[in-house]
């Protein structure tokens, strides 16, 4: 059965639900709250932030779907003659209070444009503020059981573009510990019929929350003080250095007149800079930032 754009629209919707519900009970006191919004131009979304959790300081599980006449950016960005355009999907981040659990960001999306012209992108990646070898060992081989689904080499592929992709060039380091990426996966890409990747996409969606509970159970109770709230907040710093100079989503949205308080949901409640700043050597701070950087084998590090 062929796999139609109000298939896909459909289980977007039902995914924020499933996924904001997951926030929920992981959580324990926050709740989302829902902002509906429509886009001048056809379609509209749903907008669902949490804050001042227990676990939770701030977060947005967001829901869209458009569709028009395709923006002039992207026409010419592809070489098109004037066409019109549908785009799907669902976008997370969620920023936590405790500086020893760690953010993460997902994203699953599909854009088509006249019917003809196709491809499904996202990703999920993780940003500990403390990197710990092994829940990052774990969150790897999760994402890595998701892509052996679909195809063998495919989590190979997927984490060494979200290596390329979420790295900071300017301070030639990695956001966080990365995870997979993907985007322009059609029929042509991929050598696989659509229904495949839209199944594998799906898995990806899914994965999210179990994911991140295996992440927050093992280090929501773990202490901290002054200094690692002062090491979160310019990890934080970072992060939004990412999403506001590099992230492409954020670049689109803005240049093609999206809606903005959904865009940059992304960015924490509260981060920092400091001038000069270099971590103690020996350092909790000095053995995160030992591992930002590309190329690292998840899998076959020892903790």
């Amino acid at each position: 059965m062929k796999t139609t754009k109000n298939d896909i629209q459909q289980w977007f919707q039902a995914l924020q639900d499933d996924i904001c519900s997951g926030l929920e009970k992981l959580d324990g006191k926050a709740q989302f709250e829902e902002d509906l919004w429509q886009r001048e131009g056809g379609g509209g979304g749903r907008t669902r932030i949490i804050q001042n959790g227990v676990l939770l300081e701030k977060g947005g599980v967001n829901f869209s779907a458009v569709y028009g006449e395709t923006p002039a950016a992207v026409q010419q960005a592809m070489n098109l003659p004037p066409s019109n355009f549908f785009a799907s999907g669902v976008s997370i981040v969620i920023h936590p209070i405790s500086p020893m659990v760690p953010i993460i960001h997902m994203n699953v999306r599909y854009f088509e444009i006249d019917d003809n012209l196709w491809w499904f992108g996202g990703g999920i990646d993780l940003t500990p503020h403390y990197v710990m070898p092994e829940l990052a060992q774990a969150f790897h081989r999760g994402l890595k059981s998701v892509c052996n689904e679909y195809q063998l080499n495919a989590y190979s592929r997927f984490k060494e573009w979200a290596d390329d992709y979420f790295y900071i060039k300017h301070r030639q380091e990695t956001r966080g510990i990365g995870g997979i990426f993907f985007d322009n996966l059609n029929e042509t890409s991929e050598k696989t019929a659509k229904n495949n990747i839209w199944e594998f996409v799906q898995a990806v969606g899914n994965a999210f929350v179990p994911l991140y509970q295996e992440q927050c159970e093992a280090t929501r109770n773990l202490p901290y003080g002054d200094k690692e709230k002062n090491w979160q907040a310019l990890r934080r710093g970072r992060y939004v250095e990412f999403n506001l100079v590099l992230d492409r989503g954020t670049k689109f949205g803005l240049d093609t007149n999206g809606r903005t308080e959904s865009i940059l949901m992304s960015l924490p409640a509260t981060a920092a800079w400091q001038y000069k700043y270099t971590p103690q050597a020996d350092s909790a701070e000095a053995f995160t930032q030992q591992y930002l950087r590309k190329g690292i084998d998840w899998l076959g590090i020892t903790p």
